[in-house]
């Protein structure tokens, strides 16, 4: 009997690679072949840093109609489009190709922003499930919003007392929703939107759908029960197994960066005492305003502490302008050390590192609780005030910053949030107790008899009784 093939499909954005990319090697590692699609962009950005990159896996790259990558500049409805017809095409080919040479691909599974995958799967007569990235609040709050709550929602004022309880949710401010959901509805906003409402109609179609969900049970206990209709698992936190089960030791990188990471940080980071570095990172795809970076730049100054700090540079060296450079980047390199990607579990897992100051993008949120650091959240859109909400209000592992009206941080509230967690008092201590408690937590999950591993070793069962 020929084993079991999934095809993963992953949108071609880091964020959503790295989850894919880790649960592919998982699949790998009992006994499941897999091929990984994303755009050919991404897949030759991967080929190129070739860091721990399986020879285990196929790799089948689509053409997204932007071979040399998608600017923000570029109409984002006109590459949807182009993804969605492309990619189906390729991933039907694929299929095709896969069954004439005694490799049927067994089941389908797809990454959010890609819901005409799960139509494909349904054309061709394989089973498909989602993998969802986000935390399963998120899905939840997306699901409420198109099943009853739309319009209460819609209607929220901006009285900073406006809150809603949905079931089985933590009570959310207007600031803890996803920001696709607060007025005014701009193009971009309005794009996500119909994607979520698509990704829901699709599950719609199926009995009792599966959605695979990169969290775990004791993370969200109410949140993967809130969706009476749907099946969603906790399989995380999808993050190399050295850095959680320890299962296989070697492997400590994804081998799916689109960026090159520096080379000198970690001699640096050895040279700083025990629990005394400011991580600083704002992820893949956020760029910050010029007077948002200079009150980042002020505060780590105020608080006189080692930071690392990660700035990327700008794909075209020729579109770096000298306004774009900070003010006082002089004090700045004295003091911490400024680098344009680096390996974040590398970093989180150093024990130089005292905080990480986020985005709270949810790859990096469970990071840091996997490896017990607490965190400033520094929420800027989509799914990410939801985090913070979580980080501080629920899990109690971080503190949230206070932006003014306008939506800038200022410096003295930047520095209020990491001396709170640096300064060794009382909540500070309680912070990084609360870290350590999920850190075993999330290890715990992934053991052998842990709800993770019994959710993928079920999951693996099944892919099983596809064939």
């Amino acid at each position: 009997m020929a084993r079991p093939h999934v095809l993963l499909v992953s949108f071609p954005a880091q964020g959503h690679i790295n989850p894919l990319l880790t649960f592919a090697k998982t699949l790998v590692r009992n006994g499941i072949e897999v091929t990984f699609s994303t755009s050919l962009y991404a897949q030759q950005r991967m080929a190129k840093a070739a860091d721990g990159i399986s020879n285990s896996i196929t790799f089948e790259a689509f053409s997204d109609g932007y071979d040399d990558g998608c600017k923000s500049s570029d109409d984002h409805d006109q590459y949807m489009a182009e993804i969605r017809n492309r990619s189906s095409n390729t991933i039907r080919e694929a299929i095709l190709a896969s069954a004439e040479q005694g490799r049927p691909v067994t089941c389908l599974l797809y990454s959010l922003l890609l819901p005409w995958v799960a139509a494909v799967a349904r054309e061709m007569h394989i089973p498909s499930a989602l993998l969802w990235i986000q935390p399963t609040t998120v899905l939840d709050i997306y699901y409420y919003y198109f099943n009853g709550y739309g319009e209460e929602i819609k209607n929220s004022s901006d009285d900073p007392s406006w809150a809603i309880q949905l079931p089985r949710l933590p009570l959310l401010a207007k600031r803890d929703l996803p920001s696709f959901l607060h007025p005014p509805s701009s193009d971009h906003k309005l794009f996500a939107l119909s994607t979520c409402k698509e990704h829901l109609e699709t599950l719609g179609v199926e009995t009792k759908p599966k959605v695979l969900v990169n969290t775990f049970d004791a993370l969200e206990p109410d949140a993967l029960k809130a969706i009476e209709g749907y099946e969603l698992i906790g399989i995380g936190p999808l993050i190399p197994s050295a850095f959680l089960d320890g299962k296989d030791p070697s492997d400590k990188v994804i081998g799916g960066d689109l960026f090159h990471k520096s080379e000198d940080y970690v001699q640096w980071l050895n040279s700083k005492p025990e629990s005394s570095v400011v991580y600083v990172s704002f992820g893949s795809l956020l760029r910050l305003s010029k007077v948002q970076m200079e009150e980042i730049a002020k505060g780590l100054l105020q608080c006189k502490r080692p930071f690392l700090w990660v700035i990327r540079v700008k794909e075209n060296p020729e579109e770096e302008k000298d306004d774009d450079k900070l003010s006082c980047l002089e004090e700045l390199e004295k003091l911490g050390k400024i680098v344009p990607w680096c390996s974040q579990l590398e970093v989180l897992t150093h024990p130089s590192l005292g905080c990480f100051v986020t985005h709270c993008g949810w790859n990096s949120t469970l990071e840091c609780i996997a490896c017990g650091v607490p965190m400033v959240a520094f929420p800027q859109w989509a799914d990410q005030g939801t985090n913070a909400k979580l980080i501080q209000g629920v899990w109690e592992t971080g503190l949230r910053v206070n932006p003014r009206e306008d939506g800038t941080v200022e410096n003295e509230e930047i520095k209020r949030c990491i001396e709170t967690i640096m300064d060794d008092g009382e909540k500070s201590r309680e912070l990084r107790e609360n870290a350590r408690k999920w850190k075993n937590y999330a290890r715990e999950a992934m053991q052998e008899d842990g709800s993770s591993a019994k959710n993928l070793m079920a999951f693996v069962e099944e892919l099983g009784d596809y064939c």
